[in-house]
């Protein structure tokens, strides 16, 4: 009998589950290829692959050799031909994936300019909101002198009006 997997419930200790395979596995692996290609090691490995190629096919007895230094090493030209003819692509296909990261990360720091500027931007106005508060109230703010002449102005407003209200009381009371 034939157990259906469940979502709702984790898999015990005999089941396995199968790997998904990655669909980007081939273009790891041409980055994997392009990055390897152009260290000074793989340089140093094709250099002496070709010296070792070339000094076998020269110096090894006739019998043992498998490319002919008479004719230019022609395998060893064909086995660099076909490096190369598959190389090639090969960079070609990881740079076309570096450029669609560069794209995605050049959007995504786009956008985080953008939020920055509407940041600071706001920011920047609440500061200016908060100096003109300031510059108000400081415009408010009363001095001693300045309050004093105040109140000697309305006690003589009060003295007068006191005064005027004293002799309208004693022209009320004399007429009556």
């Amino acid at each position: 009998m034939a157990r259906s997997a469940r979502l709702d419930a984790p898999l015990g200790r005999g089941t396995t589950r199968a790997r998904p395979t990655s669909r980007d596995r081939f273009g790891r692996f041409t980055e994997w290829v392009a990055r390897a290609m152009g260290t000074p090691a793989f340089l140093l490995m094709l250099t002496l692959f070709c010296v070792a190629w070339i000094l076998w096919n020269t110096l090894s007895p006739d019998p043992l050799r498998f490319d002919d230094a008479a004719l230019g090493f022609t395998a060893l030209t064909l086995m660099l031909s076909l490096q190369a003819s598959y190389a090639a692509p090969l960079i070609l296909l990881a740079q076309n994936r570096q450029d669609d990261r560069d794209r995605v990360q050049i959007e995504q720091d786009r956008q985080r300019a953008e939020r920055n500027l509407a940041d600071t931007e706001y920011l920047a106005r609440e500061i200016v909101a908060l100096r003109m508060a300031l510059e108000e109230r400081n415009s408010q703010l009363v001095t001693r002198d300045v309050l004093r002449n105040e109140l000697k102005a309305l006690l003589a407003e009060l003295g007068e009006a006191d005064d005027k209200a004293a002799d309208e009381k004693s022209a009320d009371s004399r007429s009556s």
